[in-house]
């Protein structure tokens, strides 16, 4: 029998996809990832709006957005002639403060999409973010998919579909130790 903590998303266990714990958040991997990287930052107590938050909460949860940004810049940008810094590619930082938003899991959550230089996407990762694409609460669902509100015109994507577990699991232990390197370098 395992003795670790479960952590949960909204009403949904994550803990095996968890691969960065700090006293008051966590980030995990993204079962519907927009790009490769897409990855959340979510306080362990389930305040469903950003203003819900303390501020200690609050400073927790944007740190961890810098340390994570800086461990995935390591991770997906660096190439020939870049050393993988954030600003050698870009980054969507996002948040759906409330279903009107587009939230489909009532606990705040941070959404990192990094950028790869030569996107061109532009804007239009925000009405990707609020179509079925990133319908982060449906992809949790099994039956019934949270109807989102204030979206964008859906965009329909018969091939992205959740993954599976075991790939969620394989990206957060190699996110995890990438942290892990990070940590030690600071």
């Amino acid at each position: 029998m395992s003795t670790k903590k479960l952590i949960h998303f909204g009403p949904f266990e994550v803990t095996d996809q968890v691969f960065y714990k700090t006293p008051l958040c966590y980030a995990l991997v993204n079962i519907k990832p927009i790009l490769p990287g897409h990855v959340l930052v979510v306080p362990y107590r389930p305040a469903q709006r950003l203003t819900d938050l303390t501020q200690d909460e609050v400073t927790d949860m944007f740190t961890t957005v810098q340390k994570v940004q800086r461990m995935l810049a390591k991770k997906l940008f660096a190439s020939k002639g870049a050393d993988g810094k954030v600003e050698d590619g870009s980054f969507n930082i996002a948040i759906q403060d409330g279903k009107w938003a587009g939230q489909t899991v009532a606990h705040v959550h941070c959404h990192i999409i990094p950028r790869a230089k030569g996107n061109t996407q532009g804007d239009g990762i925000y009405a990707i973010l609020q179509s079925e694409k990133g319908n982060v609460g449906g992809g949790h669902w099994d039956q019934q998919r949270p109807v989102q509100e204030g979206k964008f015109p859906q965009i329909e994507d018969e091939d992205r579909k959740p993954r599976a577990p075991e790939d969620m699991n394989e990206e957060a232990l190699d996110y995890r130790e990438a942290m892990e390197l990070l940590d030690k370098e600071q």
